[in-house]
């Protein structure tokens, strides 16, 4: 299992537009093949954060997904990010 995790840093004044503009991303990735969560969602605390989190099966599921990644006005948005990919070997249910 593969998790993708970290944040993004934009505009403050324009993070729902962001945000706004990955709903179409979501529903794709949620439906590909592999996928197992994905999400993209405004911080509670920092109005220029975005929270990034996905859940993939494999590495070929993300990349397959993935393509050539974000378009020229979402890259143009990003002030700064800081995402991890995390080869991930067991998982613990905690409910």
């Amino acid at each position: 299992m593969l998790i993708v995790a970290g944040h993004l840093i934009v505009d403050p004044d324009g993070r729902q537009a962001y945000l706004d503009d990955c709903v179409t991303i979501v529903e794709q990735a949620r439906s590909a093949e592999g996928c197992l969560d994905f999400s993209i969602t405004a911080d509670l605390v920092d109005r220029s954060r975005i929270n990034v989190y996905e859940r993939w099966t494999t590495q070929e599921a993300v990349n397959a997904f993935r393509g050539s990644g974000p378009g020229e006005d979402q890259s143009a948005a990003i002030r700064s990010a800081q995402v991890s990919e995390y080869d991930i070997s067991d998982e613990r249910s905690l409910t």
